[in-house]
């Protein structure tokens, strides 16, 4: 029986098999092989057997080869070598689904977050578990940031489990891996930090604290209201969350200019005045508030042109702000960095820009970063011009 093991478990390795080892054998085991080989001596405690020459033994015996005799008193050879090549490829398969999947593309930020679950390895060794793990996360990410909603209403609209995204539960833990990584942060390492970062993706209890800044915009409602007496006054509006839900976005205008720094804003708006055309800032990562009011604005058919810093979080900001919204990025290509290259900061770390498949490179060869303050008066210029040959400035 050991050696009726031994080339049961051979075979199953999928492979072409020549010789087979078996043992330890006791002294009836080795004269029970001496006598199947017809052999005039003891073979040692471990014994090598010819796969060839056991097959001519069998077959002259009971017509039969190893392969028959073995199935027939053991049961079905597996096929290790063929399952291992399936799950290689169920493996490859889905770190290529992972690496191409339209949130990771983009943001190619989340590149990284992809590399650290591809290194993790699978959940509980299933391809399958991992892929529906990874779709629940995903499916997460590109939602946020939400719109001002507690972490519970969140999970149970976009996965139908309130509880799903609860502290140390592997969704959360995959999604706050990607939000860090898209901020360029470390990962939490208490409940407040995670609070924190859950909260500037747009999760948060009140529709309040979140804020957007704009000016010269005017539309309809509550919200509208605000922004057209301030923008009649050539002022800029701060707008909660609550007074961008309680907006209509009918009539809204035909392109809105928005930019990454308040200064930008503050300088528009001393040079426009009453006649500022219609800009909203994301000041940063942009929040609940930020992406409400472009997205209704977008959904009405106003055309969004983003511009923000060129520096590795700058161009996050905007792949996350085009991504989020369908903006188009306007003066953040190639040639717009190097024409306004200078003397700056370090560019940081830098991920591809999704819109110019040369700008991360131009921006690690010179390593310099190209604030937008620094070309605040050339992209005024140009909205101002742009204003006079469709008509006049909103």
């Amino acid at each position: 029986m050991p050696l009726w093991k031994a080339v049961h478990d051979r075979m199953s390795s999928g492979r072409q098999v020549s010789r087979v080892k078996t043992g330890p054998l006791d002294e009836e085991q080795r004269a029970a092989v001496a006598d199947l080989l017809g052999t005039d001596r003891l073979p040692g405690e471990y014994a090598t057997v010819s796969v060839a020459a056991l097959d001519e033994v069998l077959l002259s015996a009971v017509g039969a080869g190893a392969r028959e005799v073995v199935v027939a008193l053991l049961g079905p050879l597996d096929d290790r070598a063929g399952q291992r090549a399936l799950a290689d490829a169920a493996r490859a398969e889905l770190w290529t689904w992972l690496d191409t999947h339209a949130v990771v593309t983009a943001q190619p930020a989340l590149r990284g977050w992809a590399d650290s679950v591809r290194r993790a390895g699978l959940v509980a060794r299933s391809v399958e578990r991992t892929r529906n793990e990874l779709e629940r996360a995903l499916r997460v990410v590109a939602a946020l940031p939400a719109a001002g909603v507690p972490l519970p209403v969140l999970a149970e609209n976009l996965l139908g489990d309130p509880h799903s995204l609860d502290e140390g539960t592997r969704g959360s833990g995959l999604v706050l891996r990607a939000l860090a990584e898209l901020h360029g942060v470390e990962l939490p390492e208490n409940a407040q930090e995670r609070r924190a970062l859950w909260e500037s993706a747009g999760v948060v209890a009140d529709e309040l604290s979140s804020v957007v800044l704009a000016a010269g915009l005017r539309l309809g409602g509550v919200g509208g209201r605000v922004l057209g007496m301030c923008a009649d006054a050539g002022h800029v509006a701060a707008l909660t969350l609550a007074q961008v839900r309680a907006a209509s976005f009918v009539g809204a205008p035909r392109e809105v200019w928005v930019f990454e720094n308040p200064s930008v804003l503050a300088v528009a708006v001393a040079r426009f005045g009453p006649s500022c055309p219609p800009i909203v800032c994301t000041s940063g990562w942009p929040n609940s508030a930020v992406i409400a009011l472009l997205r209704g604005l977008a959904v009405e058919g106003s055309a969004l042109r983003y511009h923000g810093d060129f520096d590795g979080e700058g161009v996050r900001i905007a792949a996350h702000v085009v991504a989020r919204t369908g903006a188009t990025p306007w003066r953040m290509a190639t040639d717009d960095y190097l024409r306004a290259l200078g003397d700056g900061t370090p560019v940081g770390r830098v991920t591809e820009a999704p819109w110019d498949d040369g700008l991360a490179n131009a921006m690690r060869e010179h390593g310099s970063a190209v604030p937008e303050e620094r070309v605040t008066a050339h992209l005024l210029e140009e909205i101002e011009e742009r204003g006079r040959t469709v008509g006049g400035l909103p």
